[in-house]
């Protein structure tokens, strides 16, 4: 395991890390999640072997420190991010990001395009004000200590089992702040931002089972591979992992 240092009070981000050739591959989770959880399984599949890859958890997240001072808004996930990257030795890396994660990548690759040279997207979250479906919104609609007190053991009840593994090892703080920040966006959105990062190979996963993805054709007109995943809903790499990897290796 391997730490870094994200903000001014010591806190810390830590990760995971399996040695092999760069570019590395970096992992990022999504609201309530563990990247090794979610992707040890796909980055040791054969065709994906050899490849240095990391396994990062956002502060809140799983191994990773839950200060409570810290906004979690999408910026400073993305630079607590950066921080476990620069300690890494990393520039040029390639994201696979699902759900909250993807943001999180997608305003990194912004805010620090040096360490970023592709984006598999998987399901990330594009756009601010999701519908009243998404788990961000059930989780933002209350207030913060309404949650932190009450609500998050109810949460727990009702979002499964698969979510409820790793979500019981967010801090419920960290879990709310960060689906306010994930509700709120980022400025610019999360979609313009990718939209306009036309110097990176950049593939976006919709899960068959989830419908159409919006603002699909102006996507693709940027540059954007937009692939549906038969057979798949939301947890993509669950779901389909063949696909998945495919995607992950560039065969798609």
């Amino acid at each position: 395991m391997r730490q870094a240092e994200f903000d001014a009070k010591g806190s810390r981000i830590r990760w995971t890390e399996v040695p092999g050739a760069e570019p590395a591959r970096v992992y990022v989770h999504g609201l309530g999640s563990m990247s090794s959880v979610y992707h040890a399984h796909i980055a040791a599949r054969p065709e994906l072997a050899g490849r240095r890859s990391l396994f990062v958890d956002l502060p809140g997240h799983g191994i990773s420190d839950r200060p409570e001072h810290f906004g979690y808004t999408l910026e400073e996930h993305a630079d607590a991010l950066a921080a476990a990257l620069d300690a890494a030795g990393l520039t040029g890396a390639e994201l696979i990001a699902h759900s909250m994660g993807g943001s999180v990548a997608i305003v990194l690759a912004h805010r620090r395009p040096e360490l970023v040279s592709r984006l598999v997207l998987a399901e990330a979250n594009l756009d601010p004000f999701p519908p009243v479906t998404a788990g961000s919104s059930g989780i933002a609609a209350f207030t913060e200590d309404a949650f932190v007190h009450d609500a998050y053991a109810r949460v727990l009840g009702t979002v499964g089992p698969l979510w409820a593994a790793t979500m019981r090892l967010a801090d419920p703080r960290a879990l709310h702040r960060s689906a306010v920040g994930l509700r709120r966006g980022s400025d610019p959105t999360m979609r313009t931002i990718l939209e306009g990062l036309t110097t990176l190979d950049r593939l976006y996963l919709q899960g068959e089972d989830s419908g159409e993805l919006p603002g699909r054709t102006g996507l693709e007109a940027a540059g954007v591979r937009v692939v549906t995943v038969p057979g798949a809903g939301h947890n993509i790499m669950f779901d389909n992992p063949d696909v998945f990897a495919e995607a992950v290796a560039g065969r798609l």
